[in-house]
């Protein structure tokens, strides 16, 4: 079932929302070679419940992290463990927060160190088709012309892969909620979108197959011919002519220009 919100319940999942991305933006100020994916986890998880918020992944259908950290050709729902990062490795985040009833959910995908122009091109290319799915997030459109508009970016002009099987998804007071926001599809196809739905728009774009397979954990899923992948996600308000996006990438991004060990030599 969809669910629409009042203005006072945006609000509310506001909060939820910019307290995924003050955890992200905590992770990107601790970022470099040498650290365990397990210790981001950790203290993510200690930040998020000091401050009020519930880590909204942590137990769902029995997934044992707070965060979801996903390593180059993993594509989502990567265990945090004790891989130790290197340079060269770009590093998903993603995670929920559950806060005074209702989830925030974002992604943010990160270079440390050198890399191939190959791959700042992939990370550059996926981060703007996330806002030109955005601006199709408007009442009277459909979930169709925001897929289409992602896979007609990221495939139609650069050929990348774009995954099928992980789509997002209206988020509010359920994690995962209707309707289903693919990252493909068709001008004036699926659900119509009405005001105060609030959808996580999510594109997960691989460098070449956009083929998958799971690891033996059961969670986390990768790209079938090794290549790297990249997932970038915006909780977003349905409003009328113009898309409100209720995360915010700002503090993340600064912390990432601040942080000496990441890469955003893709900036424009």
């Amino acid at each position: 079932m969809s669910l629409y919100k009042t203005n006072e319940e945006v609000e509310i999942q506001r909060e939820s929302c910019l307290m995924v991305n003050a955890t992200i933006t905590e992770v990107a100020k601790i970022l470099k070679p040498g650290i365990t994916t397990l210790s981001l986890d950790t203290m993510a998880e200690t930040f998020i419940r000091d401050n009020g918020g519930i880590p909204s992944c942590k137990g769902y259908h029995g997934f044992p992290y707070s965060l979801c950290i996903s390593v180059n050709e993993q594509i989502v729902h990567g265990f945090p463990g004790s891989y130790v990062l290197k340079e060269g490795d770009i590093i998903t985040i993603d995670t929920v927060v559950y806060k005074n009833g209702f989830h925030g959910d974002s992604a943010y995908t990160f270079i440390i160190g050198e890399t191939t122009p190959e791959i700042l091109n992939l990370v550059k290319v996926t981060k703007e088709s996330l806002y030109i799915g955005i601006q199709q997030a408007v009442i009277g459109n459909r979930t169709g012309d925001i897929g289409y508009a992602i896979e007609n970016y990221t495939n139609g002009k650069y050929g990348y892969g774009v995954i099928r099987e992980m789509v997002g998804h209206g988020v509010g007071r359920e994690m995962h909620e209707d309707p289903m926001v693919p990252n493909f599809g068709k001008r004036g196809s699926g659900k119509k979108l009405q005001e105060n739905m609030v959808l996580a728009i999510e594109p997960m774009i691989t460098m070449g197959s956009r083929n998958i397979y799971s690891l033996e954990d059961g969670w986390t899923i990768v790209s079938e011919d090794g290549l790297p992948a990249v997932h970038f996600e915006h909780n977003v308000c349905i409003r009328k002519g113009k898309p409100e996006i209720l995360t915010d990438f700002t503090k993340i991004e600064e912390a990432e220009q601040l942080n000496s060990n990441l890469n955003t030599s893709y900036y424009v």
